[in-house]
Order: structure tokens, then sequence, then C-alpha cells
């Protein structure tokens, strides 16, 4: 069944629960576009257009000049689209493992696993940098000097990853309560 369960300015919280003989369990925190992108990206076109315009008007090459500026700005704005992020996901496979996802707008999906009896525990971390404060969620992991982290490129507000943090808990069996002091935010 799959609902979105919560929302802010910028992201979806979607949480996915397949019950059966095989479970999964898959939380997604999408991107909202915003419009002013992709107004910025048509506007880019535009302004290469022109330029390819004016260099035809100038060299007297209309045909050459035309096609190669029009080709290469197909392929920055192509570029541009293949590099923004769609979503990011968590699959729970609870007697597998976790399996963190990330999906392009260009449609291109880049995935890890992680065996559940690697993981030693999730964990909400607070990340403070000089400039802006943001939680992120992350795996500690028998055999790993790093933490890893659940969403490498969306920095969603605490009160989406709760809900993920706390699945996660019940799949690995860490031994974590459900309450949590990121909760009173």
């Amino acid at each position: 069944m799959t609902k979105i369960q919560l929302a802010n300015s910028r992201f979806f919280y979607i949480h996915d629960d397949c019950e059966g003989p095989h479970p999964v369990d898959t939380h997604h925190i999408v991107i909202k576009r915003n419009s002013a992108w992709v107004s910025l990206a048509h506007l880019f076109v535009l302004l290469l257009f022109i330029k390819a315009i004016y260099l035809c008007l100038l060299n007297g090459t209309l045909g050459t000049i035309f096609l190669l500026s029009m080709l290469s700005s197909a392929c920055l704005v192509k570029s541009y689209y293949g590099t923004l992020i769609e979503k990011e996901s968590v699959v729970i496979i609870p007697s597998l493992g976790v399996q963190l996802e990330a999906h392009y707008w260009g449609g291109r999906v880049v995935c890890s696993f992680i065996p559940i009896d690697k993981i030693l525990q999730p964990v909400l971390n607070e990340n403070v940098t000089p400039f802006t404060c943001y939680w992120s969620l992350v795996l500690l992991v028998c055999g790993k000097k790093e933490l890893i982290l659940a969403f490498k490129v969306v920095k969603p507000p605490v009160k989406l990853l709760v809900p993920i943090w706390k699945a996660l808990c019940a799949a690995t069996c860490s031994g974590e309560t459900a309450d949590s002091p990121a909760e009173d935010k």
C-alpha cells in the first residue's frame, strides 16, 4: 500500500509496505521539483538559440553554426537533468538487509546493499556546519570505518527521518527505543 505520509515545502515522504511471504518495507524521500529550475533551463536553451542565430548572421554560415549550437545546448540540458536527483529510497528487507537507492531524473538508479547482520545500529545524526544545521540518517556497519549515509544527496528534515529510523531499528533489532529526542522538535 502506497501513500504520502508526510510532506513539507521541499520533500514528500512515501512509505510502501508490502505484506506477504516476503515482506519489503520501502521508504522514499521525493524532492518536489520547483518550476523555477525548469524555467531556468528553458531560458538557458533560449539564450543559446539566440547566440546561435547571432553567430550565424555574423559569419554567414547559418547551417553549421546553428546545428552545432543546438546540439551543444541539447547536450548541456541533458547532462544537467541527468545529474538531478528525483528521490532517494531505503528498502528494508527484514531477513536479508537494507538497500539504499538514488533515483535520478535521467533514469539512472544507483543502489548499494548492506546485509542485515552487518548493521550494528541506525543512528539519527545532527550535522552542524558554520552555515547550516541538518539531520542525517546513518548506519553503523561492522567492518567499515565510515558511517554509511542513507540519504547522500537529499537532506530531509528530522520529522521525515524518524519513521525510517524506527523501521530500521525494528528490522535490525538494535534494541533502540522508539522514543527519540528529535521527535520533540
